[in-house]
């Protein structure tokens, strides 16, 4: 059932990409997983193609098109066997750029956008670090004016792009004599800049085709002009961030879960034991039931989610249920295809292992689970109860 949000424009939008994503980026998946990299080209080839800017304004290299071209692009990356490019993909458009574009300088657009729409500069984005993940308001990572420059200290730790990124939008205390949420602000620094290094890269459970590393930051000098708005609005501008990605990310759980459904599907109809395909025993038959019934549900609630956000609404709790529901559920659908696909599953012979693995970090990165349901608590009130 197609929703109503879609228009033909996105249609052709997801087929074209769809069939990008069948021939230059499927049959390289086992290739870019063992290699636990995929190649900077496939920025700039999406770039090339239109894809990356879809939703940005064409003064900046874009498409002029809404955000649901980004959650397009979310969905059917995801579809690719490899979750860990389209969470590299999802952190240069959809996490560490769109700061810039809400709040930063027409120099910093022009500088940054530009190109990251092209593919020729790939984005991070800083937040997390040794001590402060979930905590964002207890970052240590400090920026102080001197001069003509802001000097970043500090270290931040699992940071997609973190190896290949050409800029990297750091949260960092440029009030250092404040606490908690204030005196917070956004920079945008330069990879090449002196002081900034690569501390380690990280080998992770999944999501393997991405690069994910430890950042460390020595005397770091930043451009005045590289500070993303007001001085000090910093944990502000990163909440409003963080919604626009944590729709996405709903939307890529549930692509993924139809993925991992599909498998599951097909190999139950090839599967043979006691002398019949095991889809034809009832306990499969529902099991499938049950796994189709929670993707269409958690799917729809994220359209609308999505569709309202479009509109330029901000419905905090909708997106935190649809984060919180569609990461839960879409490890537990992965789990239960593997479970269809049993001894043989759990090997590297086929695909299903992969959505198991990748599916398992959504209940943690761009928010955990306790803290979804900590902002859905303090949005019906619970908070105030004394």
């Amino acid at each position: 059932m197609k929703h109503p949000m879609f228009t033909e424009e996105h249609d052709m939008f997801r087929e074209s990409l769809r069939k990008y994503v069948r021939k230059e980026i499927i049959p390289h998946a086992e290739e870019w997983e063992e290699a636990e990299f995929f190649p900077n080209e496939v920025f700039r080839k999406l770039g090339e193609l239109g894809f990356l800017g879809a939703h940005w304004p064409v003064e900046y290299g874009g498409g002029g098109g809404d955000f649901i071209f980004s959650l397009i692009l979310a969905e059917e990356l995801a579809k690719s066997g490899m979750a860990g490019l389209g969470m590299g993909v999802g952190v240069h458009i959809g996490m560490a750029t769109p700061p810039i574009l809400k709040f930063g300088s027409e120099h910093l657009k022009m500088r940054y956008i530009v190109p990251a729409a092209k593919g020729e500069k790939i984005a991070a984005l800083g937040i997390t670090e040794p001590g402060a993940g979930s905590d964002v308001a207890a970052i240590r990572t400090t920026a102080v004016k001197d001069g003509n420059a802001w000097v970043l200290n500090g270290t931040k730790m699992f940071i997609t792009n973190g190896i290949r990124a050409d800029f990297v939008m750091v949260v960092a205390r440029s009030d250092p004599s404040s606490k908690g949420h204030r005196g917070i602000s956004l920079f945008v620094v330069d990879t090449n800049t002196p002081g900034y290094h690569v501390g380690r890269k990280l080998k992770k459970v999944g999501m393997c085709s991405s690069d994910t590393a430890e950042l460390i930051f020595e005397d770091v000098r930043v451009p005045l002009e590289n500070l993303v708005g007001e001085e000090g609005n910093g944990f502000k501008q990163i909440m409003w961030e963080l919604q626009g990605e944590r729709i996405t990310s709903a939307a890529s759980n549930m692509a993924r879960a139809e993925r991992a459904f599909e498998l599951a599907l097909e190999y139950s109809k090839q599967r043979v034991q006691f002398g019949k395909p095991i889809a034809a025993f009832q306990v499969t038959q529902h099991k499938l039931a049950d796994m189709i019934a929670m993707i269409d549900c958690c799917r729809n609630f994220v359209y609308n989610v999505a569709w309202d956000f479009s509109k330029g609404n901000y419905p905090v709790k909708e997106i935190s249920e649809a984060k919180l529901m569609c990461s839960v559920l879409g490890f537990q659908i992965a789990d239960m295809a593997l479970q269809i696909h049993g001894g043989y599953g759990y090997t590297h012979e086929y695909e299903i292992q992969r959505y198991w693995r990748d599916l398992r970090l959504p209940r943690i990165g761009g928010g955990t689970d306790e803290i979804m349901k900590e902002i859905i608590a303090a949005q019906l009130g619970l908070k105030d109860i004394k």
